[in-house]
């Protein structure tokens, strides 16, 4: 069991406005003490969790695990230099030499135009509830209880099932706490509780596996382990027989949860650090139609109970509803406020990425889209790195299924999938009504309506 530190876990869970109280009184404390040491401005974030987690395999505990965290990061500014500094001994004394240290750096390195804190102006003033602090203080043994009900369902599923990599439960709580040298002081509290169970299946081809999962605010609505183990299961037994495709172009498919990658590369190629490093294929794209007209991406920050709400940034800017792209064309970058003063622009709230980006479009269900494959490819799975965002260049080994005349024929492996994101990102031609909710990046099943597909010679 790890070990705990910084004060007790109950503590945390029963009693959150006490522990909210010290975190802010910290950050008062090293604020005060950076002006005094002669920064002109300053911001602190200061974080206080609780984590556990238990795993087990075969059904044998293999993991029970407790974390206890604080931590505190400073930066300061002196004549547009920045230092930044963190500790995770929050003693009063460390807090003074943390602050000490940011200071020392900010003397020490050169100027920076961009640096400094987001404008006052624009610091966040309400701070609704957003559904997001759900505690349950459960302990070890209970989370190690439904781990082995979720394994043992999915083991006694079918005699196929000839193996586990394990199952694994885990409750998160935490509290942040964000303030600068604007007088703004934003709290926020979250709690994540999360679920999953790998299985292995054989037969007289070989050995498969796959996974199920899921993941809440809330305990109680987390899926039945039972449920989740089955689900393995029937995932992990529908690969066995796969085998390779021919090589040729043809539509593929994306399965929602490797569709969720390919999002995640625009929000990237259109994030301001690779924009400013001039390490994108979409620069200068503000404006331009990057996806299908009938395609937008919104961003939903506030939305309660969501993966990544938040009513502030992570420069304390106050977070709003707004597209991304909107009917296929790209509105705005992603911006903090550094990376908006690289670029000459206004920052986007986006100081630490985006939050809650949901694909709209006119959604149809996954079967429709399948059929409107004809001949192709489902991908459930893609392997390794082959992702170039300076020029898009896409090539990953993948697995899933071989689809022909509108229905899946038969499990798929050891295939590679090859394109360019520019050209799939406007090659997508449907969007499945399988929203993935629990994830920060909202999307369902994607249809590109050809990419180059690599198997059998």
């Amino acid at each position: 069991m790890g070990a705990m530190s910084n004060g007790s876990s109950a503590e945390l869970l029963a009693n959150p406005e006490r522990e909210n109280e010290l975190l802010v009184g910290i950050a008062q404390r090293a604020l005060d003490q950076a002006r005094a040491g002669g920064a002109e401005q300053a911001e602190v974030s200061v974080s206080s969790s609780l984590s556990r987690e238990a795993g087990v395999r075969l059904g044998e505990i293999e993991l029970l695990e407790e974390a206890r965290d604080r931590g505190l990061r400073v930066t300061a500014y002196i004549g547009q230099c920045s230092g930044t500094a963190s500790t995770g001994d929050l003693r009063p004394e460390v807090i003074d030499q943390c602050v000490e240290r940011a200071l020392a750096i900010a003397r020490q390195t050169q100027r920076d135009r961009a640096a400094g804190l987001a404008p006052a102006e624009l610091m966040a003033r309400e701070f609704p509830d957003l559904d997001l602090w759900h505690p349950n203080d459960l302990e070890l043994d209970q989370l190690a209880e439904r781990a082995k009900l979720m394994e043992q369902a999915g083991r006694e599923a079918d005699s196929r099932i000839s193996n586990s990599e394990g199952a694994s439960v885990s409750s998160e709580a935490s509290l942040s706490v964000y303030a600068n040298t604007h007088g703004f002081l934003g709290s926020s509290r979250s709690t994540r509780h999360s679920q999953s169970c790998v299985l292995i299946a054989a037969d007289e081809q070989g050995m498969q596996r796959d996974y199920d999962w899921d993941s809440a605010r809330r305990f109680d609505a987390l899926a039945a382990p039972e449920q989740t183990g089955l689900a393995a299961a029937e995932r992990t037994l529908r690969r066995l027989g796969a085998r390779r495709v021919p090589t040729g172009p043809v539509p593929v498919l994306f399965a929602r949860e490797v569709a969720r990658g390919l999002i995640g590369h625009l929000v990237s190629a259109v994030s301001g650090g690779n924009l400013y490093r001039r390490s994108s294929f979409l620069l200068d794209a503000a404006g331009q139609a990057i996806l299908p007209a009938g395609i937008s991406l919104v961003e939903h920050p506030r939305l309660p109970g969501g993966s990544g709400s938040s009513a502030f940034d992570a420069d304390g800017v106050a977070t709003r509803e707004r597209a991304l792209v909107n009917q296929g064309v790209l509105e705005r970058y992603v911006l903090s406020a550094y990376s908006a003063r690289r670029l000459g622009l206004e920052t986007t709230a986006n100081a630490g990425g985006v939050r809650n980006l949901v694909v709209e479009a006119d959604r149809q269900p996954v079967d429709a889209l399948i059929e409107r494959v004809g001949t192709g490819l489902l991908v459930t799975e893609v392997m390794g790195q082959g992702v170039n965002l300076v020029n898009g260049d896409y090539s990953r080994g993948a697995a899933g299924f071989w689809i022909e005349n509108g229905r899946i024929a038969w499990p798929v492996e050891e295939i590679t999938i090859a394109g360019n994101l520019k050209a799939m990102l406007a090659g997508i031609v449907g969007v499945g009504d399988d929203i993935d909710t629990r994830h920060n990046l909202r999307t369902g099943a994607l249809l590109i309506d050809r990419m180059t597909v690599a198997g059998q010679s």
